[in-house]
C-alpha cells in the first residue's frame, strides 16, 4: 500500500471517531487492523534505519583500521584520534547546524526550489513531529553519511597535517559544506535533486541513490584539495632540501593486516550504505530496491578488486617481465568498485554492475599513478578511491541506469541511461552537472580554509615533529609498547637458573 492510500485510510477513520468512539461501529474492525499495520511498518522502518545506520557507522573503524594499517608506526595514536574525533565533532556540527541545513524545510509549493534548508536545527522541529521514532533514526541515519564524507580525508592527510586543523576542517564540512550538497541533490526541494516533484532541474533531477558524489565525490574533492595544499610527507617526492627525487620515495605501511581488516569492515557497512539508502523497507516494492543493492554492491566489489589487480599485474609484467600480485591493488580496486556502484546499485542491472566495478578498479589504478606523477601524496591512495570513482559513479548511471529500475525509486523522472537510448543523453548532462557542482561548491569553500589555515602556520606539523613521529611528539608516546622486559630482571632470572643446575647453562636473551 503507497502512502497517499495509507493516509486516505488514517484520515477517514480520524474523521469518523468522536471523543475516541467510531461513529460507525462496521469500520472499528478495519481502523484498529490498520493501526496494528501501520505501526509496525513505521517499527519495521526505524529498526531497518537503525541497523543500516549502525552499519554505515561501524565504517568508521573500518576506515581507522585502513589508515593505521597504511601509515608508518609512529603515527597511529594520532590517525586513530582524529577517526575518533570526525565521529564526535561529525554528530555535534550536524546536530547543531547540518541536519538543518540539508534537509529543513517549511512549505515547498510557495518555494519549490532553495538553495538551503531552513529549519530543524538542534532537531527542534523532529522533537515535535507526528512520526517522531522514524524522524530520529533519519537524523542518525544521515549523520553516519556525513561522518563518513569527513573521515574519507583523515588518511589522505596522515603523518603531517596538526590535530587542530583537522578539528577545524571537519566540523565546517559536516556542518555546512556537506549539508548544502546534500540539500542540492537529495532534499525535496533541492535545485538538483530528482525527489524534487515541484521543480526538477532540467525536468529530471540527478540520480545519485547513496552518494557517489553527494558523499564520496565531496569528501574526495576535498582530500585532493587539502594534499594539494599541505604538501607531500617528508621524503616521498622531494628531499630535505626541497630538492625533487628522480624515484618517488617508498612510505610504506606498517601493517598490511590492519588494511585488509578496514577493508573488509568498509565492504561490510557497504550494506548499509548503499540498500540502506532505501530509507524504508515496509512499503509496497522496497523490498526489490534493497534486494537490488545488495546484489550489485557485492558485484561491483567484487569486480573492483579483480579489475584493480589485473591491471596492476599486467603493467608490472610489461615493465619488468614478472609477474606479482599487490595486495593493496585488490584492497583499493574493491573500494573502489564499491564507491563507483554506490550512485546506481538500485538502478543499475547485476550483469552491468560488474562492468562498472570492473571498470571503478582500472580508474583507481590509473588515478592513482596519475597523482604520483603530479607529486600529490596521498597516504592511503583515497583520492583515486572516492574523488575518481565517485565522477564514474554517477556517469556511469547515466550511461547505464535501466528504465524499468530507475522508475520504482524515481517514478516522476523519464530520462534513463544513454545506454539505452543512444538519441537521449539527458540523464548523462545532468549527472555530469551535479559532478560539477560538487567539484566547484567543495573548492569554493574549502581552498581559502586550507590557505589561510596554512597562511597562518595551522595546517603542518613541525618537521622536526614529523620526523620523531605525532604520536611522540603530540601524545605522550607511541601507540605500541615494544620495550623489553627489565635487563636486571633478567639478569637475575638468569644467575638463578644457572646456579639451579639448569640442563643446558643457557644465559637468556633479553629480546628472546
Amino acid at each position: 500500500m503507497d502512502d497517499e492510500s495509507l493516509a486516505f485510510i488514517e484520515g477517514y477513520c480520524a474523521n469518523n471517531t468522536q471523543d475516541g468512539v467510531f461513529l460507525d461501529p462496521g469500520i472499528e474492525v478495519i481502523c484498529t487492523m490498520f493501526k496494528t499495520q501501520s505501526g509496525m511498518s513505521k517499527g519495521l522502518d526505524t529498526f531497518f534505519l537503525l541497523f543500516a545506520g549502525a552499519a554505515v557507522f561501524m565504517m568508521q573503524a573500518g576506515f581507522a583500521m585502513l589508515c593505521a594499517g597504511s601509515i608508518r608506526s609512529k603515527n597511529v595514536k594520532n590517525i586513530m584520534l582524529k577517526n575518533l574525533l570526525d565521529a564526535c565533532g561529525g554528530a555535534l556540527g550536524f546536530f547543531f547546524l547540518g541536519y538543518g541545513l540539508a534537509y529543513g524545510r517549511t512549505d515547498t509549493e510557495t518555494a519549490p526550489v532553495r538553495f538551503i534548508g531552513n529549519t530543524d536545527f538542534l532537531l527542534l522541529k523532529t522533537a515535535n513531529s507526528d512520526n517522531v521514532g522514524y524522524d530520529y533514526i533519519t537524523f542518525f541515519f544521515q549523520f553516519a553519511f556525513a561522518a563518513t564524507a569527513a573521515t574519507i580525508v583523515a588518511g589522505t592527510v596522515a603523518e603531517r597535517c596538526k590535530m587542530s586543523a583537522y578539528l577545524c576542517y571537519s566540523v565546517f564540512l559536516t556542518a555546512f559544506v556537506y549539508p548544502v550538497i546534500v540539500h542540492a541533490g537529495w532534499a525535496e526541494d533541492g535545485f538538483l535533486s530528482a525527489f524534487n516533484e515541484a521543480k526538477p532541474y532540467m525536468g529530471q533531477g540527478a540520480v545519485d541513490f547513496a552518494g557517489s558524489a553527494i558523499v564520496h565525490l565531496t569528501g574526495g574533492t576535498t582530500a585532493l584539495i587539502a594534499a594539494v595544499i599541505l604538501g607531500p610527507r617528508r621524503g616521498r617526492f622531494y628531499d630535505d632540501d626541497g630538492n625533487a627525487l628522480e624515484t618517488p620515495g617508498e612510505i610504506e605501511g606498517h601493517s598490511t593486516a590492519l588494511q585488509v581488516l578496514g577493508t573488509f569492515i568498509l565492504w561490510f557497512g557497504w550494506y548499509g550504505f548503499n540498500p540502506g539508502s532505501a530509507l524504508q523497507a515496509a512499503p509496497a516494492g522496497y523490498h526489490d530496491v534493497i534486494g537490488l543493492a545488495a546484489v550489485t554492491t557485492t558485484l561491483a566489489a567484487a569486480s573492483g578488486a579483480v579489475g584493480g589487480l589485473t591491471i596492476d599485474t599486467l603493467y608490472e609484467y610489461i615493465k619488468t617481465g614478472e609477474v606479482t600480485y599487490e595486495i593493496t591493488m585488490v584492497m583499493n580496486g574493491c573500494l573502489g568498485g564499491l564507491v563507483a556502484i554506490t550512485a546506481g546499485c538500485s538502478v543499475i542491472e547485476p550483469w552491468l554492475a560488474v562492468i562498472v566495478g570492473f571498470i571503478g578498479g582500472l580508474i583507481y589504478f590509473g588515478f592513482s599513478k596519475f597523482l604520483i606523477y603530479f607529486r600529490i601524496d596521498d597516504a592511503v591512495d583515497a583520492i583515486p578511491v572516492h574523488f575518481a570513482n565517485g565522477i564514474w559513479g554517477v556517469i556511469a548511471v547515466g550511461l547505464f541506469s535501466n528504465p524499468e529500475l530507475q522508475g520504482r525509486v524515481y517514478p516522476f523522472t523519464k530520462h534513463y541511461g544513454w545506454f539505452y537510448n543512444f538519441k537521449d543523453a539527458h540523464l548523462l548532462l545532468i549527472e555530469f552537472i551535479l559532478v560539477l557542482f560538487v567539484i566547484a561548491w567543495v573548492s569554493a569553500c574549502m581552498i581559502p580554509f586550507f590557505v589561510v589555515l596554512k597562511s597562518c602556520g595551522l595546517f603542518r606539523v613541525d618537521p622536526l615533529e614529523e620526523e620523531v613521529g605525532l604520536d611522540i611528539s603530540h601524545h605522550r608516546g607511541a601507540a605500541y609498547n615494544l620495550s623489553g622486559p627489565d635487563e636486571d630482571a633478567i639478569q637475575k632470572l638468569n644467575a638463578s637458573r644457572h646456579g639451579g643446575g639448569g640442563e643446558s647453562g643457557e644465559v637468556m636473551d633479553a629480546n628472546a
